[in-house]
């Protein structure tokens, strides 16, 4: 997730995952519509929050140029859809005898799929469009450039696994296990991985955001105090390493790899996050809310082999990276199976999955 430049700022990460892209039935842009449901939840509060509290006057002053960032943008319409709801949320502030600009920095690492983004970028847009390849773990803009920027569903995504899970000889090593759902030890190192990294996030964007900028962030995390194998998305991912040790007892994949197999994922409680904004200094939290997806108790078998997709969509690639091109369509299959015996996603007992909406404003500090 870096390249050069950001060497001496970024966490040390040895792989590259972006989203599966192509033109095939698995890739993200055709199996995000879960991440675009979660902007429609949010963008009517992104909306009031820069209505009441975005002073766009002084902020351009004295030009007229507004530049928005969506840091890990991938390459599906998602990113045309919030960007367009942010700049008509910005251009109902602007005085109407000083028409604004706008700039728009589609930012993801360098294995992004670039060439389908700007391919499918809106041919009516009111701004102007540039890619910006690179860790958003470190500093990609000149300092006080940004007005606003936007991370919607890459945050949870951590730079690298904690070194001491994938240690055989620790006791922290996630032996038949590919989450932390199962261990407060793995959790624990997770959750410190996550804090690194979250901290380089808003240290970058301290040195590019404006004063009085904004920055909305929508994180897929768990409710606070959570039971976390009674959370839907972690239960989801242990359901995957679940699904991937069966093979492995029928000889289908080596169960050498997958217990050196982790999903390199932290879904994090509104405690945490506000812990560390708070710590940190450089943003002040204009809103931090929770936003639970409504479980539903009757679920057909399109709507089960759908969140299937979902799955496979944003873990494809660190699935075939770890145990091969040829086994993917295999690994997916069995956990879609074995998604389909669970019942976990209509199981009163789990606790819906749920996303984290923060908005934060750079600080004078």
């Amino acid at each position: 997730m870096k390249n050069e430049a950001d060497n001496k700022k970024s966490p040390s990460s040895n792989k590259l995952f972006p989203m599966a892209c192509g033109e095939g039935p698995y890739n993200y842009a055709k199996n995000s519509n879960y991440q675009k449901t979660g902007w429609d939840l949010v963008k009517r509060l992104t909306s009031e929050k820069i209505s009441k509290k975005l002073d766009v006057e002084h902020l351009i002053s004295p030009g007229n140029l507004f530049r928005i960032a969506d840091m890990g943008c991938s390459f599906g319409p998602n990113t045309f859809f919030a960007v367009q709801d942010i700049i008509e949320a910005v251009k109902s502030k602007q005085n109407k005898s000083k028409l604004m600009e706008f700039q728009v920095f589609f930012n993801d690492h360098s294995a992004n799929d670039f060439n389908t983004l700007f391919r499918t970028l809106p041919s009516e847009r009111s701004y102007f469009a540039a890619g910006v390849p690179g860790s958003f773990y470190g500093s990609l803009f000149p300092k006080a450039s940004l007005h606003f920027v936007l991370s919607s569903y890459t945050i949870h995504w951590i730079s690298k696994i904690p070194r001491e899970v994938q240690d055989q000889s620790s006791p922290v090593w996630n032996k038949g296990r590919i989450f932390y759902g199962s261990s407060k030890k793995v959790e624990e190192a997770y959750a410190a991985q996550f804090a690194n990294d979250f901290e380089s996030f808003l240290r970058a964007r301290a040195e590019e955001v404006v004063p009085g900028g904004f920055m909305t962030l929508l994180i897929p995390g768990t409710q606070n105090g959570a039971n976390l194998l009674k959370c839907t998305s972690i239960a989801i991912s242990e359901l995957l390493g679940s699904s991937l040790m069966d093979m492995a007892k029928e000889g289908l994949v080596d169960e050498a790899k997958v217990d050196s197999f982790n999903i390199p994922i932290y879904y994090p409680s509104s405690e945490k996050v506000i812990a560390i904004v708070e710590k940190q200094g450089w943003f002040k939290i204009e809103q931090i809310q929770e936003i639970a997806r409504p479980m539903i108790q009757q679920l057909s078998k399109q709507d089960i082999e759908k969140y299937a997709l979902f799955v496979r969509g944003w873990a494809e690639v660190v699935v075939r990276d770890h145990f091969g091109v040829e086994i993917v369509d295999k690994i997916f299959n069995n956990f879609t199976e074995k998604l389909m015996k669970s019942g976990l996603l209509s199981d009163p007992s789990i606790a819906p999955a749920v996303d984290l909406f923060v908005l934060l404003m750079r600080t004078n500090n």
